[in-house]
């Protein structure tokens, strides 16, 4: 299915299950939708509607631009062709950024907010190099994978192979769920990816950030894995902010939550999805 914006290209969409809508934000950015395994564990409990953001995935090459607020308006493209009036969002990692700026910008097209695995809206110094050195630990665990990983160019496949293993906390199985992760593989934007961070990490740590959160009237569910590489504390100034705020965390679990613990990601979709 395709979602055509108002600029004029033509977004990857697809939607599955039953119920009232809940759109999905990947992570990223550059990368594309991954959600199989949500849309199947939510799928009794919403309509699940996923999308490749737009010069990534499935979603026709362009040449951007590559900013927040041309996504939030892509991703009001999706919301407007799936759900007329208001939808639940769940977003991931940068796809969590990007939900949650979503909600700021349109509150009353958003029902429920659920904010998977994301780095809060405090400066990036205080989670980044916590990750870094967890990052460098987890390949480290083999000296010829970790040199093999800093070789490879930016956007290679079997780099971000690599370095998506070190996302699960289950070491035995995580070269097996890494792979998953790139079947099929897409290819990732890089230049999309490098724009959107830079400008996501100079619009973060702000007092009108931290303003608009306190005023937002929705309901939001922060899900984390307790053994994401990313300290969860980063999420800890989003979680004071927000007036309507509930949280989860599920043990054991890295930064694809419903990956290393699907029952527990389910109930805590379930306990507020309808």
């Amino acid at each position: 299915m395709t979602v055509t914006t108002d600029d004029g290209v033509r977004l990857w969409a697809s939607a599955s299950g039953r119920g009232e809508p809940l759109v999905l934000c990947h992570g990223g950015p550059g990368l594309w939708d991954m959600f199989e395994d949500v849309a199947a564990v939510l799928g009794d409990l919403a309509t699940v509607v996923r999308w490749d953001q737009r010069g990534c995935g499935r979603s026709e090459r362009c040449a951007g631009p590559w900013t927040t607020d041309r996504f939030v308006a892509d991703l009001d493209a999706v919301r407007r062709h799936f759900a007329p009036e208001r939808t639940a969002l769940l977003g991931h990692s940068w796809g969590a950024q990007l939900a949650l700026a979503y909600t700021l910008a349109h509150p009353e097209r958003v029902s429920l907010l659920v904010y998977v695995a994301g780095t809060g809206i405090g400066p990036t110094s205080e989670w980044r190099p916590a990750y870094q050195e967890n990052l460098l630990a987890r390949l480290g665990e083999d000296s010829e994978r970790l040199a093999r990983w800093r070789e490879l160019p930016a956007g290679d496949q079997e780099g971000a192979v690599l370095q998506w293993s070190a996302e699960f906390e289950d070491r035995e199985r995580a070269p097996e769920h890494a792979e998953r992760m790139a079947d099929p593989w897409l290819g990732i934007n890089t230049e999309c990816n490098a724009e959107l961070t830079a400008e996501n990490r100079r619009g973060l740590d702000t007092p009108e950030l931290y303003a608009a959160c306190r005023a937002l009237d929705v309901p939001v569910l922060i899900v984390d894995g307790e053994r994401d590489i990313r300290p969860r504390s980063a999420v800890d100034s989003l979680e004071r902010a927000l007036p309507k705020a509930d949280r989860v965390i599920l043990p054991g679990a890295g930064h694809l939550p419903w990956v290393e613990d699907p029952d527990g990601f389910r109930a805590a979709l379930a306990a507020v999805l309808g």
